[in-house]
């Protein structure tokens, strides 16, 4: 009985045998087509994990730009306001960045460095730290840009921490050529038409 079923079991066997060497080789066009098709299966589930490590790498970049927002534990916006008021009238310094005296981004990187906040040196590369906002939306502790005293160059050229709230007007605390370190307003002045943007790097 053995040797019976043995014997009609070998040609199905064989026939399997010879099907599956079949699919290793693509000797017809629908062969081919339907190799080059599993494969595009497995590219597709490829893309899909690719696409999950994109979204992780994506999220895990959002990370680390709050993180570089927030480096140095998180310094309340107040505190950095009372203790850039605390420098009020001290001169203006071309290129200076302690309290004998500031340069406009001087000014403001020191105040930020002493919260362990890493903004960059200069107005130009501060107009692009941290993300922006809208005029609307600025709040006590972010950076305004400003043009340099010509408006019509419309480049960074003069930067001031806000110390005002969303929807007022906007006031900030800054390094001025003309005074030193004051507070000025931007509605209503010729820092209105010098106006570029809002930074928010706390």
């Amino acid at each position: 009985m053995k040797k019976i079923f043995a014997l009609m079991l070998a040609p199905v066997v064989l026939l399997l045998v010879l099907l599956s060497a079949g699919d290793d080789q693509a000797t017809t066009p629908t062969q081919e087509t339907t190799t080059v098709h599993f494969a595009s299966l497995k590219t597709d589930k490829q893309v899909a994990t690719n696409n999950r490590n994109k979204a992780a790498i994506l999220s895990s970049a959002d990370a680390v730009e709050r993180d570089w927002i927030r480096a140095g534990g998180d310094a309340p916006a107040g505190e950095l306001i009372t203790y850039a008021m605390s420098l009020m009238g001290t001169p203006y310094k071309y290129g200076g960045t302690t309290d004998s005296g500031f340069d406009c981004s001087g000014f403001t990187s020191h105040v930020f460095q002493e919260f362990g906040v890493p903004i960059s040196r200069s107005s130009t590369t501060q107009s692009e730290d941290g993300i922006a906002v809208s005029r609307d939306e600025a709040q006590p502790g972010d950076l305004v840009i400003f043009t340099g005293t010509n408006p019509h160059v419309r480049e960074p050229g003069h930067v001031g921490i806000v110390i005002s709230e969303p929807g007022d007007t906007i006031s900030f605390v800054h390094s001025s050529s003309n005074g030193g370190v004051k507070i000025s307003q931007v509605e209503g002045t010729g820092y209105d038409v010098r106006f570029l943007g809002v930074r928010r790097v706390l």
